[in-house]
Protein backbone atom coordinates (compact mmCIF):
# COMPACT_ATOMS: atom_id res chain seq x y z
CA UNK A 1 0.00 0.00 0.00
CA UNK A 2 1.36 3.47 -0.75
CA UNK A 3 1.73 6.34 1.34
CA UNK A 4 -0.74 9.21 0.79
CA UNK A 5 0.96 12.03 -0.91
CA UNK A 6 0.88 15.53 0.77
CA UNK A 7 2.73 18.02 -1.60
CA UNK A 8 3.27 20.68 1.51
CA UNK A 9 5.57 17.45 2.49
CA UNK A 10 7.99 17.45 -0.54
CA UNK A 11 10.93 19.20 -1.43
CA UNK A 12 9.72 20.23 -4.46
CA UNK A 13 6.18 22.16 -3.86
CA UNK A 14 6.16 25.43 -3.54
CA UNK A 15 3.50 28.50 -3.16
CA UNK A 16 3.35 31.08 -5.69
CA UNK A 17 2.24 34.74 -5.39
CA UNK A 18 -0.03 34.25 -8.43
CA UNK A 19 -3.92 33.80 -7.24
CA UNK A 20 -4.99 31.75 -10.03
CA UNK A 21 -1.90 29.51 -9.59
CA UNK A 22 -0.88 29.38 -5.87
CA UNK A 23 0.47 25.59 -5.50
CA UNK A 24 3.26 24.49 -7.98
CA UNK A 25 5.41 21.79 -8.38
CA UNK A 26 9.68 21.98 -9.03
CA UNK A 27 9.98 18.14 -9.75
CA UNK A 28 6.78 18.53 -12.58
CA UNK A 29 7.66 21.83 -13.50
CA UNK A 30 4.22 23.70 -13.51
CA UNK A 31 1.90 25.67 -11.12
CA UNK A 32 -1.96 25.30 -10.88
CA UNK A 33 -5.27 26.14 -8.88
CA UNK A 34 -5.16 22.25 -7.04
CA UNK A 35 -2.81 20.65 -5.32
CA UNK A 36 0.11 19.08 -7.61
CA UNK A 37 -0.29 15.73 -6.53
CA UNK A 38 -3.83 15.93 -7.20
CA UNK A 39 -3.47 17.39 -10.78
CA UNK A 40 -0.63 14.44 -11.41
CA UNK A 41 -3.69 11.61 -10.56
CA UNK A 42 -5.93 13.52 -12.59
CA UNK A 43 -3.22 13.71 -15.80
CA UNK A 44 -1.72 10.34 -15.82
CA UNK A 45 -3.88 8.06 -13.90
CA UNK A 46 -1.38 7.42 -11.30
CA UNK A 47 0.17 8.95 -7.57
CA UNK A 48 3.03 11.15 -8.02
CA UNK A 49 6.26 9.38 -8.10
CA UNK A 50 8.67 11.83 -7.71
CA UNK A 51 8.01 12.93 -4.11
CA UNK A 52 10.56 13.46 -2.04
CA UNK A 53 10.01 14.06 1.82
CA UNK A 54 11.49 17.54 3.60
CA UNK A 55 13.98 16.81 6.49
CA UNK A 56 12.34 18.79 9.50
CA UNK A 57 15.54 20.00 12.03
CA UNK A 58 14.12 19.34 15.45
CA UNK A 59 13.53 22.91 17.11
CA UNK A 60 13.65 22.24 20.49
Amino acid sequence: MEKKVICQKCVNYFVTWEPNKPHGCKAYGFKSMMIPSIVVKNSSGEDCRLFVEKKFENRS
